[in-house]
């Protein structure tokens, strides 16, 4: 009987990692790539419905309130949902971004802003988070919030919710989140998103030419 009781966790368990991984695949999905085969254009993906920047306030690492469109207001924005105990996705996307950011000459770095909002709030404390931010760029934000703040600001931008699966026998849980990391323009509009897979010379090639507006 506990053999079965064993074999009946490990599907459950599966069934939940498959979930997690959806979520993510959903996001990278969507959308077409935006090169087209021609040289100059962005290398990200254009999002077929443009969306505003979410009307998001949270608090930052630092205890203080951030609202997100006035904190970012005129920058280049690039914002992912993510969260420091992710094994893949997330370190991977900003790590990238970090090594491209020790690259860009001051005149594009200064106009952009990298916002990590944090999907799993109870375990990413301000100073875990903080810390985890700053092996990639200290300028990143992180932002900690309410799951019910969050997933209302990820429908407002048409991407699937935060999906918490509970660990078993002790495991940490699961937490399935976009897998994109959307870049909104000056104007506070996104029309391109960067899939999980994204290389840094991707972002090299297009940060310059989102900053103005492209």
């Amino acid at each position: 009987m506990s053999g079965d009781r064993g074999a009946r966790a490990r599907i459950r368990r599966l069934r939940a990692i498959g979930l997690v991984m959806l979520v993510g695949i959903s996001v990278a999905a969507c959308g077409v790539p935006a090169d087209g085969g021609r040289r100059g254009e962005l290398r990200g993906w254009v999002i077929d419905t443009p969306v505003p920047k979410p009307d998001l306030t949270l608090t930052d690492t630092n205890g203080e309130a951030f609202d997100l469109r006035a904190e970012t207001e005129g920058y280049l924005t690039l914002v992912f949902f993510g969260y420091t105990y992710c094994p893949d996705v997330c370190p991977v996307h900003m790590a990238n971004l970090g090594a491209v950011f020790g690259d860009l000459i001051p005149e594009v770095r200064d106009r952009i802003k990298v916002v990590f909002v944090s999907t799993d709030p109870e375990r990413d404390t301000p100073e875990r988070l903080r810390s985890w931010l700053d092996n990639f760029d200290r300028s990143f934000v992180g932002l900690r919030g309410s799951l019910e703040d969050i997933n209302a600001a990820l429908s407002t931008i048409l991407l699937p919710g935060v999906a918490v699966i509970p660990g078993e026998h002790g495991s940490e849980p699961l937490i399935g989140h976009p897998s994109a990391i959307l870049a909104f323009g000056p104007d506070g509009t996104a029309r391109v998103r960067y899939p999980f897979g994204v290389r840094q010379s991707d972002w090299a090639h297009d940060l310059p030419l989102l900053v103005q507006g492209f």
